[in-house]
């Protein structure tokens, strides 16, 4: 009587390649969430410091360092920062939406 189904080490190469295929998974929506997360603290900040007067004094982490600036000094540099990580996100959907549907189609075929 013939086996129906695969081996159990071809049954272990597929859960070993499911695996892999989850683990990405996950780790590409972990860094959707940090990157989610730093976006809307830029924005926060953004909106708290838009009303202040241009020279007040403010104060920016950069590296560890605490740094003075003047708010006029540190909106440019925030809303290139928000840029950049809305940038990062748009790519990192992007891929794991092509990540997403990969595992589609090694389910299917």
């Amino acid at each position: 009587m013939a086996s129906k189904g695969p081996s159990p080490k071809q049954q272990q190469q597929l859960q070993t390649q499911y695996s892999n295929y989850k683990n990405a998974l996950q780790q590409l929506a972990q860094k959707i969430g940090d990157v989610e997360q730093e976006a809307e603290e830029h924005k926060l900040v953004l909106e708290t410091l838009g009303p202040l007067p241009k020279d007040r004094k403010c104060f920016r982490m950069i590296n560890g360092v605490l740094v003075e600036r003047t708010v006029q000094d540190v909106i440019p540099a925030l809303n290139t920062n928000a840029e950049g990580l809305k940038q990062v996100l748009d790519e990192l959907v992007k891929q794991y939406k092509v990540k997403q549907d990969d595992l589609e189609k090694w389910k299917l075929g």
